[in-house]
């Protein structure tokens, strides 16, 4: 056969018709992840016994990446936090392929953060680049261009073999299609954990910009209105990928099925947002769809139940790269860079020439109906007769039992008090030079220096600042800022904590650069479902969430849910990655991190307290993980973060650092590197001068922060007006970091150790 012949394998063919006089047939439910009470419920759905095509649409919607169904009951309580920002509303939110903000002078933000972790394992960089691929289209079909994207990541080991094959792959993958995309990367994480090995941790954040005139949702509304697919051809790459992959679990080989991964092509991507933002702004798409899991299966089935309800698709005119394809097997499919659209007819060719001119196939494929069904036809057969909803949103809800694990107390009374402290000099300075080039706290410019953070020209910050940045506006330097966290040893010791402790670190990586804080995404990554521990996990992440968004006045727009992250028994650590959004009003007053003259006067806000449980210290000196995290104080978070906020505004402090993993010492440390200015401080004040709890604990709330000598006094009214502790400790200057009556090191020697660990183990 020809690529373009599209002959029907009617020997094979399992209509609706055929369904309905056969209803005994053995199907392979079981085969396509579907448990035997869900096969039932789709007969009685049906009335019938599925066809083919049909069952292939439920496997994939059912799944519990597509579905959530273990997941939809603990989030139904992110209903419950207020849409007001303190910009203004949110326009779009949880159910939309992205979120969108409110972010004044008639701008809008949208951003979400989505996984791509199974595909990334057994693809390492088509997985990496599909997962950026997927979550870039979600931002374009809001009607946004995109303008950066993020990568929080999480690896096994640095010295495991199986890291080397897969880290290298996937941090090429990601910059391999943002960078072609033309899509500067401004931030994200690398962390490593033995529990990653075998299930990393591919995330991936995009951002995009839009008027509010231009919000587009996913809906497939006006009864004969046209849908048009547009884009890259169908083929067999894909097919049941991340739908099926990201719903099982891994045993010790790897995954127990291995669907093809999705293959992803940057340059067809990159006409597609092209030739989409043309047809936005020309005012031709009454409703719009990216193809992203579950492929067609995904775009006509929500497309339909989100609008009047019915839709009707002729599945043979869906250009094909595979000529040999089944029925089942292209709704299926989860080929990369196809949108569809909803056109009116009298738009259609005017959409097509639009199409025409950026060189992109667009084929009209079915329209709109009144039917209340979705109709699937394949040459001139029914293959699909089904209620769109029941597809798209009516599939399972579990309820999980869940209940806190034995040995949760256990590993709680474990904590760090127990373990042997540095005492003197030389000792703490030892200990600064471990951490620094422990693979957590290291220099990660290995990784994002495969990234292009300046493309397109207005990234304000980027790694390795605390936060990534990006202009708005260019007249009125309107920005926003985007920073995304977690610390997965906090939230296996307290997941109510720890998913807490993820947002507030996030939440004040933004405020150190000088933005306000509006809104959350979030990407649950955790174990099996199945295991009532780690349903404990994320029932409390969850409601951790919540009370913290409640509590903090920001919304949560959407985001995503990863399970079965586990190698046989061994379950990842928690993993809520937070992102934060903020918005500043003028980026040329934003706040860098790093030193950036001598003789300026070193503050420390916040107040630094004995914890050391979960710590990097602990984990990387001690191999040792218990106790109880840091204590959560959301109140003392609002507060230093409008402080910062309001010290960017006014020109107040010349740099700012967040104090987390590391503590007071590592911020430190990397405040030196920026420009290799030293700095001398006494911590006599700080921690009841005790110097290691001073400089390893990780309490949260503080930042660092230099000022000229002539803004000192105007520091100290900000954190008397707002209620934040603040300790002079120092100034900067020298070549050394020196730490009175303990110890001091040459900023030079600490920047080598600092540099030297992932280019030594990664070449």
């Amino acid at each position: 056969m020809s690529e373009t012949d599209h002959s029907p394998r009617t020997s094979t063919l399992d209509t609706v018709a055929v369904a309905s006089g056969d209803p005994e047939r053995d199907q392979p439910w079981a085969d396509l992840g579907l448990k035997v009470d869900e096969y039932a419920r789709i007969r009685e759905i049906l009335g019938r016994r599925p066809t083919s095509s049909e069952l292939a649409m439920y496997s994939v919607m059912w799944s519990e990446h597509c579905s959530y169904k273990s997941s939809k009951v603990h989030l139904k309580q992110f209903s419950e936090i207020p849409q007001e920002t303190p910009v203004g509303k949110m326009l779009a939110g949880i159910g939309e392929n992205a979120g969108v903000i409110d972010i004044g002078q008639g701008y809008a933000v949208t951003f979400k953060v989505e996984s791509h972790n199974h595909p990334s394992y057994v693809e390492p960089y088509q997985g990496a680049a599909t997962g950026v691929g997927g979550i870039v289209r979600d931002i374009l079909a809001m009607g946004a261009r995109p303008v950066a994207v993020m990568d929080p990541l999480r690896f096994g080991p640095l010295d495991a073999p199986d890291t080397h094959r897969v880290l290298p792959g996937i941090v090429a993958g990601v910059g391999g299609y943002g960078n072609m995309l033309g899509l500067p990367n401004i931030g994200g994480e690398a962390v490593f954990d033995e529990t990653y090995l075998g299930n990393p941790l591919v995330n991936a954040l995009c951002v995009g910009v839009l008027r509010h005139e231009d919000l587009h949702l996913a809906k497939a509304s006006g009864v004969g209105n046209q849908v048009i697919l547009y884009g890259a051809r169908t083929g067999g790459d894909g097919i049941g990928g991340v739908s099926v992959l990201a719903s099982e679990t891994f045993d010790a080989d790897g995954p127990a099925k291995r669907p093809s991964v999705q293959v992803g092509d940057p340059f067809m991507e990159k006409l597609l947002i092209e030739c989409t933002l043309e047809i936005f702004a020309a005012g031709l798409v009454a409703g719009i769809q990216d193809l992203g899991g579950a492929g067609l299966s995904c775009a006509t089935s929500e497309l339909a139940s989100a609008g009047d309800g019915g839709m009707h698709v002729e599945l043979d005119r869906v250009p094909l790269r595979d000529s040999t394809l089944a029925p089942e097997e292209i709704l299926m499919s989860e080929s990369q860079e196809r949108m569809m659209a909803v056109v009116e007819p009298g738009d259609v060719d005017a959409f097509m020439a639009i199409c025409a001119k950026w060189d992109v196939e667009a084929v009209v494929v079915g329209e709109v109906t009144d039917t209340g069904r979705l109709h699937i036809d394949w040459h001139g057969q029914r293959v699909v007769d089904v209620p769109p909803r029941s597809v798209a949103h009516d599939g399972p809800t579990y309820q999980r039992p869940f209940a806190r694990p034995s040995w949760q107390d256990a590993l709680q009374a474990d904590g760090a008090d127990s373990l042997a402290r540095p005492t003197t000099g030389d000792e703490l300075r030892d200990t600064l030079l471990r951490l620094v080039a422990s693979p957590n706290l290291c220099d990660k410019a290995w990784i994002t220096d495969q990234y292009d953070r300046y493309v397109r020209g207005n990234t304000v910050l980027s790694q390795p600042h605390d936060s990534g940045m990006v202009r708005v506006d260019d007249e009125t330097n309107l920005g926003v800022s985007v920073a995304t966290d977690c610390n997965g040893r906090f939230a296996k010791l307290d997941p109510y904590a720890g998913a807490q402790l993820a947002l507030a670190e996030s939440y004040r990586n933004v405020a150190t650069g000088g933005a306000r804080p509006l809104a959350i995404s979030d990407c649950l990554n955790f174990g099996s479902p199945e295991d009532p521990d780690v349903m404990w996990q994320f029932a409390e992440a969850c409601r951790g969430l919540k009370d913290a968004c409640v509590e903090l006045g920001i919304p949560v727009t959407g985001g995503n849910v990863s399970l079965y992250n586990q190698t046989g028994e061994t379950a990842i650590l928690p993993t809520p990655v937070v992102a934060v959004l903020g918005v500043i009003d003028d980026v040329t007053r934003r706040t860098p991190t790093g030193f950036v003259a001598e003789a300026e006067r070193v503050f420390l806000l916040g107040e630094t307290r004995d914890e050391l449980s979960g710590s990097e210290w602990a984990h990387v000196v001690h191999s040792h993980l218990g106790g109880l995290p840091p204590t959560v104080d959301l109140a003392a978070e609002r507060a230093l973060a409008e402080l910062l906020a309001d010290a960017s505004r006014d020109s107040v402090v010349t740099s700012a650092h967040d104090l987390s993993d590391g503590g007071l010492a590592q911020a430190l440390a990397e405040s030196t590197f920026r420009h290799g200015i030293g700095v001398s401080v006494s911590v006599a004040d700080v921690a009841g001068g005790d110097a290691f709890v001073a400089l390893f604990s990780e309490s949260v709330a503080r930042a660092l922060v230099t000022v000229a000598d002539d803004d000192a006094d105007r520091l100290v009214e900000l954190a008397h007006r707002h209620g934040v502790p603040l300790t002079p400790i120092g100034r900067t200057g020298g070549e050394v970091i020196s730490v009175e009556g303990s110890f001091e090191v040459g900023v030079a020697e600490a920047k080598t150790a600092w540099s030297a660990t992932l280019p030594a183990a990664l070449g």
